[in-house]
């Protein structure tokens, strides 16, 4: 029911909000993903959840783009400032032209829409150069780091400056 569904939305707001402001981390550093297959319901109703979240300084992301329902005329009413292209894309870069193509494709469509973008699934410096080279802002895979939990996760953002210069990497 739409009622249900608005006071949903007001509650999800207000439990972010709380977080954001448990955390006492400024909200720009929090990034709320969409996954595409969000967009085969009410579109209308997303959007506006969308932009009810955007309030709180969130950045929007959709996620695995390029595998789900989204079309133009969809992503050009979404708030949000990220693509993340989906691992599908990426994996075989080294090896797929059509793959590189697509990449290039997503990344010129999002610099016109003025978004970031976000390669998921690099597992390889090969992977990594070539997006790149494709003009990709973010990176996330395998080859950079596997997930981990929180108290990992900082002793390996203190280790990173040595780290990312033997590998030749760029500070995140």
């Amino acid at each position: 029911h739409p009622d249900d569904l608005h006071g949903f939305e007001r509650a999800l707001a207000r439990h972010l909000h709380g977080i954001i402001l448990a955390s006492r981390l400024p909200s720009r550093f929090l990034t709320l993903e969409v996954t595409e297959g969000a967009f085969a319901g009410n579109l209308d109703s997303l959007v506006a959840t969308l932009e009810r979240l955007r309030t709180l300084g969130a950045r929007l992301s959709i996620d695995d783009f390029g595998t789900g329902y989204s079309s133009m005329s969809h992503l050009k009413r979404m708030p949000v400032q990220e693509l993340k292209i989906d691992r599908e894309f990426v994996k075989d870069l080294p090896r797929d032209a059509d793959d590189r193509a697509i990449v290039g494709s997503i990344v010129a469509l999002a610099r016109t829409l003025d978004l970031s973008v976000v390669a998921e699934g690099v597992e390889d410096p090969v992977s990594l150069d070539l997006v790149r080279t494709l003009g990709c802002d973010v990176v996330q895979g395998f080859w950079l780091a596997r997930p981990m939990p929180a108290g990992e996760c900082l002793q390996f953002l203190r280790d990173w400056p040595q780290r990312a210069a033997a590998s030749g990497l760029r500070a995140p």
